[in-house]
């Protein structure tokens, strides 16, 4: 046997090796996916696979070598991608709102190939998850001007879904009304209650003094699309006035040019990170009825080396004059300092619940 033909007898054993192992880790993508689609988390988590290309081509001495194993990696690792994509592809996406609704243009943005779920409210999209009739829910938690959405606030503190990811979505508000309207006719804005405090600046500057909330923008555009009565006018997306056969007559109508909403995705299982730790979390609680027992429980939080990002405060629907605390805050919770902390304010709660945990670093 002649030196080609020793070389391409090693090649096709490797290659049959190769093979081999290039089912092994298939499989063990299927897992990943599993995974992923179970607690709502992205296919693509660059941060992994640049830890694992420098882990990994170190490995290989040849410097020149290591250049073409290098974009091996890359490669297997894009069809791996494209493997769990195809197996998560189904994902069904549960918003509050219809097509139009910023909460919509954030399910795509967050599950490119789902299947988006339309639900008529918040409630409706957790509810959804919460049965099993979808997978996720894409909702809003707060806004960078108008603050923190309550209703979904709410749910986290009586819910039993997870928050796994997060997105920052750029908002812009326009003001969409029956074709041929003009300014000078609009009397009534109708609007989520958080679009109408985005955009309450513009609206007291040309005194739209009536403003009814709606549930959702999208929804808001549909409604005065089928009113029909040029002096209703809606805030909402281009796209929404797209849909719904309306003008945009006034583009970005809000008072904050950084308008920005933030949307978390809820699902049926909490992530716990293995290796890489999260570094936020958010947890909703309940102090004890006597003196100090906020200031306790934010002491401990911060004794422990956590900075609180967030606190709110929510009333408590069943029980009058009484609030449950809602705190983001960024570190690791999983860490033994974490366990420790929450060890240390259990006593201080009379409800203390992990909302869940998620990464700021893609």
């Amino acid at each position: 046997m002649d030196k080609l033909q020793q070389a391409r007898k090693t090649i096709s054993e490797v290659d049959a090796e190769i093979a081999r192992l290039f089912c092994r880790r298939m499989e063990a993508a299927e897992t990943v996916a599993e995974y992923k689609k179970e607690r709502g988390l992205a296919v693509l988590d660059s941060r992994r696979e640049e830890e694992l290309i420098a882990k990994n081509s170190a490995l290989v001495e040849n410097s020149e070598w290591r250049e073409y194993y290098v974009n091996f990696l890359k490669y297997t690792m894009k069809l791996s991608r494209d493997y769990q994509q195809r197996l998560i592809g189904g994902m069904r996406v549960a918003y509050g709102g219809v097509p139009g609704a910023f909460a919509s243009e954030a399910a795509e943005v967050l599950y490119p190939n789902g299947e988006y779920i339309s639900c008529s409210d918040f409630v409706a999209a957790y509810r959804a998850v919460e049965a099993g009739e979808c997978d996720v829910a894409v909702l809003p938690i707060e806004n960078s001007y108008a603050g923190e959405v309550g209703q979904v606030m709410d749910l986290m503190f009586s819910g039993s879904l997870y928050i796994n990811r997060t997105c920052d979505l750029a908002v812009t508000q326009n003001l969409l009304v029956l074709p041929g309207t003009k300014l000078e006719d609009i009397c009534e804005v109708v609007s989520h209650p958080q679009a109408l405090a985005q955009c309450e600046g513009y609206l007291d500057q040309h005194g739209i003094g009536v403003r009814t909330p709606y549930s959702n923008t999208a929804l808001a555009a549909k409604f005065v699309a089928e009113l029909g009565k040029p002096h209703v006018a809606a805030i909402g997306s281009v796209q929404a006035a797209q849909l719904y056969g309306l003008e945009v007559l006034q583009r970005s109508i809000n008072q904050s040019a950084g308008n920005t909403t933030r949307f978390a995705c809820f699902s049926r299982v909490e992530n716990r990170p293995a290796g890489r730790p999260d570094d936020n979390f958010i947890l909703v609680f309940t102090v004890k009825h006597q003196a100090g027992a906020l200031a306790q429980a934010i002491n401990i939080i911060g004794a422990y080396g956590y900075n609180m990002k967030n606190l709110h405060s929510r009333p408590m629907k069943d029980l009058a004059w009484n609030y449950y605390f809602y705190v983001e805050c960024e570190g690791d919770i999983r860490s033994e300092n974490g366990k420790q902390m929450m060890r240390a304010l259990a006593p201080m709660c009379d409800k203390l619940k992990l909302v869940g945990s998620y990464s700021t670093k893609s």
